[in-house]
């Protein structure tokens, strides 16, 4: 399992994906879930192959999938029709992520470039591209009029797209997540030296860093927990590694995935002390007190 992703507001629900060789199955299958009883929902069917990212609007209503088959589908929640589907990356698509108010989506792919979908318009073309990253685009992150794109060329690049202009951040190694604070003024980055920076995004200082979890090889995201009070992580040796944002310290440790990649966690948006969490072992894992 790649990715996980819980609904906007409370976090009622969290969006799980079966890829295609469990079950037997034909297509990828995306699954509306109740994160307290376990109960599937809801179920959505398109791509055919695996799905690596999973984006939910703001107001519940829709969400975007994209993966292997080089597709960015929009799906319906309710109905679970595709209301869109974009195509032009030339290779996988690694991330996908809306705006803040729904009305651009953002893809980054293995192709090396970003890609912005217009939801308002009827058009299928992405209405910009993004072709500064010399190497496979891991992670997107849109805040405001900012996309923040992370790569494997060990860089962080902030596009502000009103302005025109592009920032760039020099990590030193290949990139695998990036999620920005509240307030926008500042971004967690992942990646493959096996530690996680807090950065300013004003001076492109680096306000702390996180060390301790393993992570080396794979695509493994972290994000913020608890009102943005820890930073949260999976490990290659089978761990959730829990820091405090401020000392970085170790707060806790979670074994779980029977000690396989903890590949993507996801903190309850809506204030509840939960988490889930995916595993290169095929298990999705509800975490709370």
């Amino acid at each position: 399992v790649h990715c996980v992703s819980y609904s906007s507001g409370i976090g009622q629900y969290f969006l799980i994906v079966v890829a295609p060789s469990s079950l037997s199955l034909s297509l990828s299958l995306v699954i509306l879930t109740n994160p307290t009883t376990a109960t599937p929902l809801q179920s959505y069917t398109s791509h055919g192959y695996e799905v690596l990212s999973l984006s939910i609007s703001p107001d519940n209503s829709t969400f975007a999938s994209a993966g292997g088959d080089k597709l960015v589908f929009h799906w319906d929640v309710a109905t679970a029709k595709t209301l869109r589907r974009f195509e032009g990356h030339f290779s996988r698509i690694n991330d996908v992520t809306h705006n803040d108010d729904a009305s651009v989506l953002v893809s980054g792919s293995y192709d090396a470039t970003v890609r912005l979908w217009d939801l308002k318009s009827q058009s299928r073309k992405a209405v910009q591209v993004l072709e500064d990253a010399k190497d496979s685009v891991t992670s997107v992150c849109a805040k405001g009029c900012e996309v923040l794109v992370g790569s494997v060329d060990g860089r962080v690049r902030n596009y502000d797209i009103r302005m025109g202009r592009c920032f760039v951040d020099l990590i030193g190694w290949p990139v695998t997540s990036v999620a920005v604070t509240g307030d926008g003024n500042a971004f967690l980055v992942g990646a493959l030296d096996g530690g996680i920076r807090l950065m300013d995004k004003i001076n492109g200082g680096m306000l702390q860093c996180y060390r301790g979890h393993v992570n080396g090889d794979f695509r493994v995201r972290s994000c913020f927990g608890e009102g943005e009070k820890y930073v949260i992580t999976g490990s290659e040796d089978g761990w959730i590694w829990v820091y405090d944002l401020l000392e970085a310290k170790v707060v806790e440790k979670l074994k779980g995935h029977g000690g396989k990649v903890v590949t993507c966690v996801a903190y309850n948006p809506g204030g509840r002390k939960q988490m889930v969490s995916s595993g290169t072992d095929g298990t999705v894992i509800v975490w709370g007190e």
